[in-house]
């Protein structure tokens, strides 16, 4: 039996969008598969990380240890493609443990490519710890660094607990273990033991900038008090090596390293981490909820976010607390 016209035009209509749709899924599915190699590739070996430029590696807010951040410079130093590394600082520093870390990592980093630390607002601290593993230092002139030195917090909520009527009952194995607590004031004992851990920790600071700044251990050692130094300050007393901002940081390069000083500079950064479990929130989030509240809603509200951030952690902290008030931009007032 013949077809007539008309089935003859629907067929071909037919025909014609089931080669559209065939085109289209065949185009969606060359994408998806595009896309699988981006991913897996990752952006190390596609885009502007796969050409040769300079890296930078930003150090900013309170310094932690972290693994992303370690694994982010092992990448730095394995790729082909970086020429040389702008170790870029804004920080008052940390975690003694964190400025280890990282002190560490850029040590090993230095020991593959060209790398530079420049300061920003601040440098002090266990991020001047940082700076100082690079292999040239250059910080403004108004710049914030040195802090050099190590001091250890604990909160404690013992008054807190007995104006709401809360006891705790404490069973432990010896009277240092646990010590010292947010529950109960520091005992003699505890705090002699956390002063010891703190001078073998601000012994091996002080080394390390002996070391790396090349200068004798009793000079060292007298500028280690504690105290911050402008830039200017700071290059007088060789703790740093140049008045300047990243221009000046890319013509060490080129000078010292025989970097091109034309080549871009990529910035290199993690993905950041969920926030870690830490005391401090934990003893926070307790007290709340024996006061009454539920913990629906303290998980909610964000009380525990309220918590500075140098509390956040537990441990040794090699931090600068500014004495004087800042301005919106994190720098000294004029």
């Amino acid at each position: 039996m013949g077809m007539d016209a008309e089935d003859i035009i629907d067929r071909r209509r037919l025909r014609r969008k089931l080669s559209f749709w065939r085109v289209l899924g065949l185009i969606a599915i060359v994408a998806a598969v595009a896309g699988g190699i981006v991913i897996a590739i990752g952006p190390d070996k596609i885009g502007e990380r796969s050409r040769p430029h300079i890296a930078r590696l930003s150090i900013n807010g309170f310094i932690a240890q972290d693994q992303a951040e370690l694994d982010l410079i092992q990448s730095i130093a394995d790729s082909d493609a970086v020429r040389g590394v702008i170790v870029s600082i804004d920080s008052g520093g940390g975690a003694t443990v964190g400025g280890e870390s990282l002190y560490d990592a850029i040590r090993k980093l230095a020991a593959k490519k060209p790398t530079v630390a420049s300061i920003k607002t601040v440098g002090a601290s266990a991020a001047y710890m940082t700076a100082i593993a690079t292999d040239h230092v250059v910080a403004y002139r108004s710049s914030i660094t040195g802090s050099i030195g190590v001091l250890f917090q604990s909160p404690e909520i013992s008054e807190a607990m007995a104006k709401l009527g809360i006891k705790l009952t404490e069973i432990k194995s010896s009277p240092l273990k646990a010590a010292p607590s947010p529950f109960a004031p520091a005992s003699p004992e505890a705090t002699a033991v956390i002063e010891g851990l703190i001078r073998d920790s601000y012994d091996w600071f002080v080394d390390i900038v002996a070391e790396r700044r090349k200068l004798d251990r009793p000079t060292a050692v007298r500028l280690a008090d504690g105290r911050i130094y402008s830039g200017r300050q700071a290059l007088a007393a060789g703790l740093v090596d140049e008045i300047g901002g990243e221009d000046q940081a890319v013509a060490w390069l080129a000078k010292a390293k025989s970097v091109n000083a034309s080549l871009p500079i990529v910035d290199w950064k993690k993905e950041e981490p969920s926030r870690a479990f830490s005391f401090a929130h934990a003893a926070v989030t307790w007290l709340a909820v024996q006061a009454g509240l539920p913990p629906e809603f303290v998980r909610a509200s964000g009380i525990s976010d309220l918590i500075p951030a140098r509390l956040n952690l537990d441990g040794l902290m090699s931090v600068w607390q500014a004495p004087v008030p800042l301005n919106d931009a994190g720098g000294l007032q004029r």
